[in-house]
């Protein structure tokens, strides 16, 4: 054999195999810093999360706080708001909901006779009614309940989760975010962004009515030709990546293909929905007429398997962007609320429920925190020349259950007529402290260092609200 030919043999398969080598290296650097803060900073009582949002700004005093005082003075100017002016205008008369309040469990919680299914939760549930926004936007609103920051660059509370604890299945994405068949919510992607955190850390967004495409191996390509492939590709790309150590988005970009290449095995079975039995489509309305609420159920069901395959942070929605009609795809209530939250209500309620009954049955909220959240909350009186009611930022309401959490107690108030937040005023900087704290996580150190500062989720500011935790 011709000895030059020898040589460059050598030479290749030595860095074949150093190559290789530091491709494992690679891969164990990557798990490690998949969770850059190894454990948790204490004994968490939860260890994932599912966040259901309703985009909008789901109002708390038709849906979760009963206000006897709205209902003695509807007609009436609300005192001291006579010549208020709120987002859209000036305001009308104190208003209260079309629909009477329930009692409701063992607690006896009062909500909303629109959400009859959820109503059978109460008492597995923490509201928080006190909460406070930042805006009176539906875009950077919804961004703030989500990252804490009004404005877009910010990393999501999902993404930061994914930063501080990584994966607990390294076949599926550490965070999902399912959106609704009616499309994204307002600021859309900015929901679940990473912002600036490394990009291996943004959600990935996946929903029932959104099916994996490209996922199939073509039949005229080899297993044997498909793995020396990806062997090839990894050795190329491993020595790409580590010449450019300062380029995050290419090595998230790697990451994303080698998560793809391990979801053609994972992904299709867990979002395939269909070999569910048939008592639990029953369970959540997954062939409802309402095509809507068919749609919602169908991801809520998906959203049970994420969680149950150990995806570690799970984003609902339930509703979208604000469209030219207002209150069509969202809970955005302007106009004729009554009509918007019968078309609404009934969207939401039974397969919220039966997620929440389907965790429970199967054990798995002593692991997974549900929250609920709205980006902000709506006005006690009704929209001048309207049947709806503009944006309030000063009260709304959000709740926990699961991991954690105690049951049937509402923490905070707002004033008789639900205008302002009054007793003990939660921000969701609070919320996430509390989030957080219930992951084991210190809110105040967990950080990244970015544009000259330890940036933190809760930014200078919250504390955990301790007396809604078990």
């Amino acid at each position: 054999m011709n000895s030059a030919l020898e040589h460059t043999r050598r030479q290749f398969l030595g860095s074949m195999t150093s190559g290789l080598t530091g491709v494992a290296l690679s891969r164990l650097l990557a798990a490690e810093a998949a969770a850059p803060h190894g454990r948790p900073h204490f004994a968490p009582r939860a260890r994932q999360v599912l966040q259901i949002f309703c985009p909008g700004a789901a109002s708390h005093v038709d849906l979760w706080e009963h206000k006897p005082m709205l209902e003695k003075y509807h007609g009436t100017p609300m005192p001291g708001g006579e010549k208020e002016v709120s987002f859209q205008g000036k305001n009308g008369n104190l208003m209260k909901s079309p629909w009477p309040f329930v009692e409701s469990g063992r607690s006896g919680k009062r909500i909303s006779s629109m959400l009859p299914n959820m109503a059978r939760h109460v008492d597995d549930i923490a509201f928080i009614h006190s909460m406070t926004s930042q805006t009176n936007t539906h875009g950077p609103g919804c961004i703030a309940m989500n990252t804490c920051f009004t404005r877009e660059g910010y990393p999501s509370a999902g993404s930061w989760v994914s930063y501080a604890l990584g994966s607990l299945n390294e076949n599926l994405p550490t965070y999902i975010a399912i959106q609704d068949i009616r499309g994204e919510p307002p600021n859309g992607k900015a929901n679940w962004s990473n912002g600036f955190l490394p990009a291996q850390y943004q959600a990935v967004a996946m929903a029932a009515q959104q099916q994996l495409r490209n996922l199939a191996t073509p039949a005229s390509i080899r297993p044997e030709t498909e793995r020396a492939t990806r062997d090839f590709l990894r050795r190329i790309n491993g020595e790409h990546a580590a010449a450019r150590p300062e380029n995050t988005e290419l090595s998230a970009r790697m990451a994303a293909y080698e998560m793809a290449a391990r979801m053609q095995l994972t992904a299709p079975e867990v979002s395939d929905i269909r070999g569910e039995p048939g008592h639990v489509h029953k369970l959540y309305g997954t062939d409802d007429p309402n095509r809507l609420k068919a749609a919602y159920a169908r991801n809520c069901l998906l959203a049970r398997r994420f969680l149950e395959q150990g995806v570690r942070y799970v984003s609902l929605y339930c509703a979208s962007r604000a469209s030219a009609v207002d209150g069509l795809l969202n809970w955005d209530a302007h106009k004729t609320l009554k009509a918007d939250y019968e078309r609404h209500c009934p969207v939401f309620d039974q397969p919220t429920a039966a997620l929440l009954t389907d965790l429970k049955q199967r054990g798995m909220l002593q692991d997974v925190l549900v929250v609920w959240c709205t980006e902000f909350g709506r006005m006690p009186t009704h929209q001048e020349g309207t049947s709806g009611r503009d944006h309030n930022p000063d009260a709304f309401t959000t709740w926990m259950m699961g991991a954690g959490v105690k049951g049937g107690v509402s923490h905070g108030a707002t004033d008789d007529f639900g205008r302002r937040s009054a007793v003990d005023v939660a921000t969701v900087y609070d919320f996430y402290a509390t989030v957080l704290h219930l992951l084991g996580l210190d809110h105040e150190r967990l950080t990244y260092y970015f544009n000259g500062l330890q940036q933190r989720l809760t930014n200078v500011h919250g504390h955990v609200i301790q007396p809604i935790l078990a």
